[in-house]
């Protein structure tokens, strides 16, 4: 059995990237270290009391809602005991992740994000606990990884989102003069007043690599308030789930096989060697699964959105430190304790390479990585504290 502290995680085989969906099989194809409802013995008040038994667990179903949020599908599967009580979750479960957009959104000119980068080079800025958090959070990894993840790397992640659109490269000056507005030291924060501060006029904040994870997140909080225990909330690449589906009658729900192990079923999908579908072909690389609960995982790589100029492939995932799109076939799959160390680590790894990254991870309490790189027409992987 392979378990990593917080994340609770039994495997069932390798994995190569995680597809943008993920099943929750109510049944031990599914594994966890703890069943989601456990049965407490009666408290004894008397002599009558001793014949007495726990009541059943509740009878739960599944329900499975998505919505288009963040410039991706947003899905939840969760587990209420009606079809009402599951609506009304997951409704404001996705108020949650529209009020976090309007807030972190870079594509919409009036939300928070924009109004504050609209304030660089001037005065602090008082922002609001959501903005806050999710930038307190990257600051603390851009630290850490060096400046391999830095959100002040705007200004060259809209030129190459210009270059994916119009497929031709940016213009070497506009990278030029956009590298020198970007830099994570040029973003300070003050904890106590809750303030951010852009030092030079110009800059441009992206939360793009961070700010999907942290939705998933809360919206979990925000069904796990409504009385969901059981949920899953999937962002594109990015993973979050709470509890294990629960237990019935002594079965997990809807059961299949391989009674008496429980857990969210996370498909992740092999790296596809790139543009040749007769190599690919040749490639045994088939999709894996790996089963977990109460943590979150995220894949970064450049299977959806990338752009092929001269002969090379570039990523969506640009080098704050080069300015340049990534370039070769790379897959990094990251499990941690919650979505938005997960979903920013995984760019993080993405950028440093996998000896500095894998070195990032060592260094962060209950992650995990899967890293997958592609050398001629083959896949090859490398794992450290990641199911096997």
């Amino acid at each position: 059995m392979y378990s990593v502290p917080v994340c609770r995680l039994i495997p069932l085989c390798l994995g190569r990237r995680l597809l943008v969906f993920a099943l929750a099989w109510e049944s031990s194809v599914l594994a966890a270290r703890r069943p989601a409802t456990t049965l407490q013995p009666a408290t004894c008040k008397g002599p009558a009391a001793a014949h007495q038994e726990a009541p059943p667990a509740p009878q739960v179903s599944r329900f499975e809602f998505s919505q288009v949020q963040m410039g991706t599908v947003f899905k939840i599967v969760l587990y209420a005991p009606d079809a009402r009580t599951a609506e009304h979750a997951s409704g404001f479960a996705f108020d949650r992740i529209a009020r976090l957009d309007a807030i972190m959104s870079d594509y919409r000119p009036a939300s928070e994000l924009m109004r504050l980068c609209e304030r660089a080079g001037g005065p602090p800025v008082e922002i609001s606990d959501d903005l806050f958090r999710v930038v307190a959070a990257a600051q603390d990894l851009a630290r850490r990884s060096g400046g391999a993840f830095d959100i002040t790397a705007g200004p060259i992640v809209h030129l190459w989102r210009r270059a994916r659109r119009r497929h031709e490269m940016p213009d070497r000056e506009q990278l030029a003069h956009a590298l020198e507005l970007v830099g994570y030291r040029f973003l300070r924060l003050e904890p106590t007043s809750h303030q951010a501060q852009l030092l030079q006029s110009g800059m441009l904040l992206d939360l793009g690599g961070i700010a999907k994870g942290d939705a998933a997140d809360q919206a979990l909080l925000v069904l796990k308030r409504c009385g969901i225990e059981s949920a899953l909330v999937a962002a594109g690449g990015d993973i979050a789930v709470s509890a294990p589906p629960p237990r019935q009658n002594g079965l997990q729900a809807q059961s299949t096989a391989d009674v008496g192990t429980s857990g969210w079923k996370i498909a992740v999908s092999p790296l596809r060697p790139g543009g040749n579908p007769q190599e690919e072909s040749r490639i045994e690389n088939p999709v894996r699964y790996v089963l977990l609960h109460d943590c979150a995982i995220s894949t970064s790589g450049d299977a959806e959105q990338h752009v092929d100029l001269g002969g090379v492939r570039y990523s969506h995932i640009v080098n704050p430190k080069t300015g340049l799109a990534l370039t070769g076939r790379h897959s990094v799959t990251v499990i941690a304790p919650n979505g938005i160390t997960a979903d920013s680590l995984a760019t993080a790894v993405s950028v440093l390479g996998r000896e500095r990254g894998v070195a990032l991870i060592k260094a962060t309490p209950s992650t995990g990585v899967l890293y997958v790189e592609q050398s001629g027409t083959a896949a090859h992987s490398f794992r450290w504290n990641f199911p096997e």
